[in-house]
């Protein structure tokens, strides 16, 4: 299977380095500096990658900006972009294979999930807001009497930055490019370096794509040296990142400057609330999918799983059960649920909170070390880890993990889960279950996160609004909520009477009229 995947690579990694893709040609760097990107099945080089900075950023702006100005991209009939649009979809689509085999290659994603989800769900984000675009109206009238009719209209912003993380990239890179590009915009991307190759691919099907040169521009290299200036930059007017929470600030600080508008997904410690009159079959089967699919590395995990009392030690029992059955392995076989994380820092840093909990007086009740298997030895790997004891005070309770690690309280009654619940700086997503639906109605609005998935798994409608409350993020996208950050919102007023318009100034006026009057 490997072999297989590096022959994928050497088909559509064609040059001797991963490149920049600005005004519609992949280009290197001015200073000819690189990186590698590493495979955390193996820990060995995959690619050499490009590593971009403020010149780069620079022309790629420039691009960005020309393209929005003077191309033809924002003033072409919208049918025509969602046409484009779609062509991309359509191609991503022919490469599903290719592109699921590089993602697994450079996250460790396991196949069967980047196969049968994450890469048709991106063909979806272009196809979902082609369609959108083509719906969306001009707005609201609002008339005043019959004497004048304001109504509002949507035009796009001009440039948009778009960083995007090392987690699911190929997916959350369409999230972000198809709406930006439905409503007129053009874009200059920053991939996360630990996550650089999808990126690539991207490109090169916007380029087979045929848009017109400088709508859609990559820039690779670290946070520092790309992502900051991409930020500063003047000619820059939106800024839509999804990371963690500490990077997200520093992004908005950066930016205030030049007063750019934000989008911001960031961090969560999701809570997953079972009641005792919940379908537990199902509860179980949806709060094992909520944190170990995807390697854990999911900004809406349910990494916190709250059983009322009178059900904690059944459930347990079975979830421990499940959780040794899961299949950790080489992403590349399409049995493996669980591959390795995405680098080895990562791999340290969750390591070291498993450290922390056995410090705070949490039990490690299943997994907490790597694989005793000597094939997996050299990659990021960690069985799926259940910590039991834990209290909502804990660090492992309060702090993004972000990995294959359940913490696991308990409660007595709905105040308490409640408490618990909303315990956190995050509110990005929750999951509630219960058999009771007066209590789905109760329960679910007092929780403080964005969304709120009752009897269900995570299960994305695009429509929907997808952001996060507290720490977890500022504004909403999907549906038309994105049009909402990537347009401006316009209002024209028309006059269509006489209305009164007071003369300031024009006494003297009428002074002179009355003398002229006197003098005949």
């Amino acid at each position: 299977m490997a072999t297989q995947v590096e022959h994928r690579v050497e088909r559509y990694i064609t040059t001797d380095r991963v490149r920049h893709f600005i005004n519609g040609e992949f280009v290197a760097g001015e200073g000819g500096e690189t990186f590698e990107t590493i495979n955390p099945a193996t820990a060995e080089p995959i690619a050499r990658v490009a590593s971009g900075g403020k010149a780069e950023i620079d022309r790629a702006v420039a691009a960005a900006r020309r393209a929005f100005d003077d191309g033809p991209w924002r003033r072409m009939p919208v049918k025509e972009r969602a046409r484009a649009l779609r062509r991309i979809a359509d191609l991503i689509d022919k490469h599903t294979d290719d592109i699921s085999a590089l993602e697994t290659l450079d996250t460790g994603l396991a196949l069967a999930q980047t196969r049968k989800a994450q890469v048709p769900r991106a063909a979806d984000n272009f196809r979902f807001f082609a369609e959108m675009a083509t719906k969306m109206h001009d707005g609201e009238t609002h008339p005043v009497d019959a004497t004048y009719l304001n109504y509002t209209t949507h035009r796009p912003v001009g440039v948009a930055g778009l960083i995007t993380p090392w987690n699911t990239p190929f997916m959350l890179e369409t999230w972000k490019v198809a709406p930006c590009l439905a409503a007129g915009n053009t874009c200059v991307m920053k991939p996360s370096k630990w996550s650089p190759l999808s990126a690539h691919k991207l490109a090169e099907t916007i380029q087979e794509a045929d848009l017109p040169p400088g709508v859609f521009n990559l820039v690779q290299g670290s946070g520092a040296g790309a992502g900051a200036p991409l930020v500063e930059h003047p000619d820059v007017q939106l800024i839509s990142f999804t990371g963690s929470t500490e990077t997200g600030q520093e992004i908005i600080g950066r930016g205030a400057p030049t007063l750019k508008r934000f989008s911001m997904e960031l961090g969560g410690k999701s809570p997953t609330v079972v009641f005792a009159d919940a379908d537990l079959d199902r509860a179980l089967d949806a709060a094992i999918f909520g944190i170990f699919s995807l390697n854990g590395e999911r900004c809406t995990a349910g990494s916190r799983l709250l059983l009322e009392d009178s059900i904690h030690d059944e459930f347990v029992g079975r979830l421990l059960k499940r959780v040794e059955r899961i299949r950790v392995g080489d992403p590349h076989d399409l049995a493996t649920e669980v591959g390795p994380l995405i680098h080895r820092d990562h791999l340290a840093k969750v390591l070291g909170y498993l450290d922390i909990a056995r410090a705070e007086g949490a039990t490690v009740a299943a997994g907490g070390t790597r694989p005793d298997d000597p094939a997996l030895a050299r990659g990021n790997y960690l069985r799926p880890t259940v910590l039991l004891n834990v209290t909502n005070d804990m660090r492992v309770a309060q702090e993004e993990i972000f990995g294959p690690v359940l913490s696991v309280l308990r409660f007595r009654d709905e105040a308490e889960a409640l408490r618990i619940a909303n315990g956190t700086k995050y509110g990005l997503a929750a999951y509630l279950w219960t058999g009771d639906v007066s209590r789905a109605h109760r329960f679910a609005p007092e929780i403080e996160s964005g969304m709120i998935w009752v009897n269900s798994q995570n299960v994305r409608h695009l429509p929907t609004p997808f952001g996060g409350m507290k720490w977890s993020g500022i504004g909403r996208e999907g549906g038309h909520y994105s049009f909402e950050f990537y347009c401006e919102t316009k209002n024209i007023c028309i006059a269509i009477g006489e209305g009164h318009i007071p003369r300031m100034g024009a006494h003297d006026e009428e002074r002179v009229a009355q003398g002229a009057r006197s003098d005949a």
